[in-house]
């Protein structure tokens, strides 16, 4: 089957924020990329990466603003990029920074996406490429992520530095002028996305480098693990209520019988994966001992608490409140 791309949340607030600065709706944009406006808050949430891609396309539609990815990127820069950036802005010299975000990209930001470096006699091309099926927003995510790229290449190299050639895909790029004017380069079309430059600049040290943070290995799942692709779906759908088996089907272009069909095959059911993503949740939730049961049931779709009571003691063994109240005395410990 078709792999499910995803990635962090981190540019969704920043995106809502445009929109509200430049009069749009925000609410319309979210709706109508298919995101609960809860996710605003949570920048390390895993989100279909077709959604941020659209999410951009609405946004930009939106405010009538082409070069809106392109001001995104460049206005947050690496660092914006969480852990993912910050392990490009360890590295002691600028290949060991593009070798960083090859090696990456998948574990720490986001999966169905393809980074490169090809060397051509005294050139070399840093290229870009979502291999996710998407159409919608390909070429404004494109835009944002050569921000990113570019970003990169004026810290080693300086901020008035200037890229032999810049590549975007597509078809011809409405508004050239502005998204030119905000990535401070000239944007040619071609077959991938991707930034031209002489490849002695690979040698370039890093001014900036701080001692290494240490961050986790891996945050982002595989494109082709399925299940986990599930259980992320169905924890981001729990922020607008409890997700069903025919909207998970319709996010991932799947039919019910096929979707059941692949899970089976993992060993698993669609409940199955519910209920371990309900428990999850409800015992992160619980665990806050300020935040009523009742809340909490309502949080994870329940419109009555006896409901929950009797669901949460047939996950963990015990009723909420016994639960808590053993996990309060496990912290004191």
């Amino acid at each position: 089957m078709e792999s499910v791309g995803l990635t962090k949340a981190r540019s969704i607030g920043p995106i809502a924020e445009e929109v509200e600065r430049a009069g749009g709706s925000v609410a319309r944009v979210f709706r109508n990329a298919e995101l609960p406006l809860g996710i605003l808050d949570q920048p390390e949430r895993l989100i279909l990466l077709r959604d941020q891609l659209r999410l951009l396309e609405c946004a930009a539609r939106e405010i009538g603003d082409d070069a809106l990815p392109a001001r995104l990127s460049v206005k947050a820069g690496v660092p914006g990029l969480g852990n993912y950036g910050r392990r490009m802005l360890d590295a002691p010299r600028l290949e060991a920074a593009i070798h960083s975000s090859i090696d990456l990209i998948g574990p720490l930001l986001q999966s169905a996406t393809s980074i490169g470096l090809v060397r051509n006699g005294p050139w070399a091309k840093w290229t870009y490429r979502v291999t996710d099926a998407a159409v919608i927003g390909r070429q404004k995510n494109e835009i944002l992520a050569l921000g990113y790229v570019l970003d990169l290449f004026r810290r080693f190299a300086g901020a008035a530095w200037q890229p032999a050639r810049v590549e975007l895909t597509g078809a011809a790029l409405p508004e050239r002028a502005s998204v030119q004017d905000a990535l401070h380069c000239t944007i040619e079309r071609g077959e991938v996305a991707g930034v031209t430059f002489p490849a002695e600049l690979l040698d370039l040290p890093n001014p900036q480098r701080r001692a290494a943070a240490g961050d986790a290995a891996s945050e982002v799942p595989d494109a082709a693990d399925l299940v986990a692709c599930v259980e992320h779906l169905l924890a981001l759908a729990l922020l607008d209520g409890r997700p069903r088996i025919d909207w998970l089907c319709r996010r991932l272009n799947l039919s019910r019988r096929t979707l059941q069909r692949h899970l089976a095959l993992c060993g698993t059911t669609f409940d199955d994966i519910l209920q371990r993503v309900l428990t999850r949740q409800a015992t992160a939730l619980m665990a806050n001992p300020t935040q009523p049961v009742t809340a909490i049931a309502l949080e994870l779709g329940y419109s009555d608490p006896a409901h929950f009571t009797r669901a949460f003691a047939r996950w963990t063994g015990q009723a909420p409140r016994d639960w808590r109240r053993m996990a309060m005395k496990r912290q004191e410990k």
